[in-house]
């Protein structure tokens, strides 16, 4: 997976504007990443209509419990979003100029207020649900915050940090219904292990901003090169895991499943590794990580025909 390191950008870059600008509702959704909260809202109610209450009804499925974790759920995610730009302001006026929302459509002030809010908000619903919950969401809201802070900035760290985080979703339905059931779980390690290769896909991505402001990412400390090595050690494992959940739905008959899998999955998983390879510019790994987006989407989707 060798490459040519990325070219060298000039530093003499305009920081973020002073004075908050007159927002909308385009920018506050991107502002909480709208789409990503849809796909995270998604996956809990496949989750458990699909993977937990096969066949059960929607008024099983649809339970004000349920409603209430994914709520709490959302909020927390929403907060993490926010607390992350916040921190960001400086590094992604290099990275996305274009896409500043803090500091120029949001004052600093009420996106701090807004993320201690919708944080609060979700601990205090989850925690009346279960215990259990209240602190897996607690834990949630304090590892996004010292993502934000701290942890991104420091070589794999982050992005095993994001992954648990994106795990964790995946089995709060579970957690809440105490079933144990192997499949969430094995869902819960795919999400875990196509996260980690989308973060380090994006360090990559954001090289030049995070350079300029001491970040110790993976590519600033090992090198383009080495960073692809790793990020295809995790994609290695992922696409063991699909090939083993393929054999396995083809072999029990589940054939819907299986070739969604092979199809939807595991060939989109071939294709990224084989591009990896090539990758050496900004672009290609801005492309890279919109495709493990995608595939994430399909994982989720695949959901539908797993008891069928």
């Amino acid at each position: 997976m060798s490459a040519a390191p990325l070219p060298s950008a000039s530093r003499s870059v305009p920081g973020p504007p002073a004075a908050p600008e007159p927002g909308n509702w385009r920018q506050m959704a991107r502002l909480v990443r709208l789409p990503n909260l849809l796909i995270m809202g998604l996956c809990l109610l496949l989750v458990r209509a699909c993977l937990l209450l096969p066949g059960a009804g929607w008024q099983r499925v649809l339970t004000p419990s349920f409603g209430l974790l994914a709520g709490a759920a959302l909020s927390i995610g929403a907060a993490g979003y926010i607390i992350n730009d916040y921190y960001d302001v400086k590094i992604d006026a290099i990275n996305r100029p274009n896409r500043l929302v803090v500091g120029r459509v949001v004052n600093r002030r009420h996106a701090m207020l807004a993320h201690l809010l919708l944080s609060g908000i979700g601990v205090a619903i989850s925690g009346f649900l279960s215990p259990l919950l209240g602190m897996v969401n607690l834990g949630s809201a304090l590892l996004l915050w010292g993502y934000s802070v701290r942890f991104k900035k420091v070589a794999l760290v982050g992005n095993l940090s994001i992954a648990t985080l994106t795990a964790a979703l995946v089995l709060l339905p579970d957690l809440q219904a105490r079933t144990g059931n192997t499949t969430v779980w094995g869902y819960a390690l795919a999400a875990f292990l196509l996260t980690v290769v989308r973060e380090i896909l994006k360090d990559v991505e954001d090289m030049r901003g995070d350079a300029q402001h001491n970040c110790r990412t993976l590519p600033i400390v090992w090198g383009v090169a080495r960073t692809k090595w790793a990020a295809g050690f995790f994609l290695a494992c992922l696409v063991l895991l699909v090939m083993g959940a393929s054999y396995n739905a083809l072999v029990t008959r589940r054939f819907c499943l299986g070739a969604w899998l092979l199809v939807g999955v595991l060939g989109p998983l071939l294709a990224l590794a084989n591009h990896l390879r090539r990758a050496d510019r900004k672009r290609n790994f801005s492309t890279l990580s919109l495709w493990c987006k995608w595939i994430m989407l399909a994982g989720i989707l695949s959901m539908l025909v797993v008891a069928a």
